[in-house]
């Protein structure tokens, strides 16, 4: 059976420890150096930056998040082994891991750490499909010839280069499709590097639940659960045509998935079709000035992911919710699109002056959409605005002092609101 040395990286034998190095990490599988369709994620990707950054907390139960009505956004495997889980309320994150360390998102140093990360993957394969800033699919199919080594040593090299180079640890799914190699890369968190063979797929989906399937949140899984499905040997009884009666297009899907069969390629040029950042606040706000500076900030943060992945947006939409829960939107298409916090920072700013009701907030997100590449971005003057293009001037040469000297080396008074 083919076997890998995750450490020292050598195919070797199946053994308990690598006759090599002598490490326990060794991973076999029958098709081991055949499988070609790889997820990788970084292992609780915010809380691992800001730990790599401040040694002090490498030890401790760490949540990226804030706010006793926000919610988490990151947790370490020490807050994670107490129970907090990603999207949970801090309130509730807190009463289950009450001595923890609570750090606002630092979005700057993520997207930049991110860019490394797929650099490095971009190496390995020009099939590289991300879906976010700390996961990607990858598609090595070809590239054996290419590298001298198979997919399996690739990745596995991939993530030792993150961990030596970047000081961040990622967990590896290689299988034969997306489904599968997704699932994969969740099964031995962290540092994992798991395998579903086309051989073993079957066996493996049998009695497992159906929230495995990537999309399935609790609404779909409560309308699956009325019709007797909780686990894939419950999908396999439907008849394709009733699953589509039942759920519509989605009981296609899961009668494939169900089967282990996934033809969705891995694409690098699948469009990003939004980007958006939210908070939601520990006491309702109706404050003007204040909620300005949330709407300044959330505008940083979305113009960073733009940035990080040369895009930019045409619309403009700032998001609300009350204090009785009911949201409320409004969105603007831009004369040209833009990836400037400034540009994003002064629509959305007016958008919130047509809100003219004194509500209560307790939400408030900001979000670009109609993406485009950022070549085509921020090119011509506005008459109506004749300062516009010297304030992009002033925030990009803001941006290369920041990335020299840190985030905190310029700020804007209105962010400090």
């Amino acid at each position: 059976m083919p076997s890998l040395c995750r450490d020292c990286l050598k195919e070797t034998l199946p053994a308990v420890r690598c006759p090599h190095c002598r490490s326990p990490r060794v991973l076999s599988h029958p098709e081991l150096m055949s499988l070609t369709i790889a997820h990788m994620d970084c292992d609780a990707f915010y809380a691992s930056v800001e730990k790599r950054d401040n040694p002090e907390l490498q030890d401790k139960p760490l949540i990226i998040g804030g706010g006793k009505r926000g919610v988490v956004s990151t947790a370490c495997y020490i807050a994670r082994l107490k129970g907090v889980r990603s999207a949970m309320p801090m309130f509730q994150a807190l009463k289950k891991c009450p001595e923890a360390v609570v750090l606002p998102p630092r979005m700057s140093a993520y997207v930049e750490v991110s860019k490394q990360v797929r650099a490095m993957m971009d190496e390995l394969t020009p099939d590289v499909e991300p879906l976010s800033l700390d996961e990607a699919f990858m598609d090595l199919g070809g590239t054996q010839k290419l590298h001298g080594a198979p997919p399996a040593v690739m990745l596995a090299r991939l993530v030792k280069r993150m961990k030596d180079e970047i000081g961040i640890t990622g967990s590896i799914g290689l299988s034969h499709n997306k489904f599968l190699a997704k699932v994969a890369s969740d099964l031995d968190k962290p540092r994992g590097f798991s395998i579903i063979g086309a051989h073993d797929t079957a066996d493996f989906l049998e009695n497992k639940p159906v929230r495995l399937i990537w999309g399935i949140g609790p609404a779909a899984q409560e309308s699956l659960e009325k019709a007797g499905i909780r686990t894939f040997s419950d999908l396999l009884r439907w008849d394709q045509d009733d699953l589509i009666a039942r759920f519509g297009p989605m009981g296609f899907r899961l009668w494939h998935l169900a089967r282990g069969q996934d033809k969705r390629r891995v694409s690098a040029n699948t469009p990003v079709k939004s980007i958006s950042k939210e908070t939601t606040f520990s006491d309702d706000i109706t404050d003007r000035a204040v909620l300005d500076g949330y709407i300044w900030r959330l505008s940083e943060q979305v113009s960073d992911v733009a940035k990080a992945r040369d895009i930019a947006g045409r619309v403009v939409t700032l998001k609300l919710k009350r204090a009785n829960f009911t949201a409320l939107s409004r969105r603007i298409s831009l004369r040209d699109a833009t990836q400037m916090t400034d540009k994003i920072y002064r629509t959305a700013r007016d958008l919130m002056k047509q809100v003219s009701e004194d509500s209560a907030f307790r939400l408030i997100g900001v979000g670009i959409s109609d993406l485009i590449p950022a070549d085509n971005a921020d090119r011509s003057g506005d008459l109506l605005d004749p300062d516009a293009a010297k304030r992009a001037d002033v925030e990009r040469a803001a941006d290369s002092i920041r990335q020299k000297f840190g985030k905190g080396a310029i700020s804007k008074g209105r962010s400090l609101r």
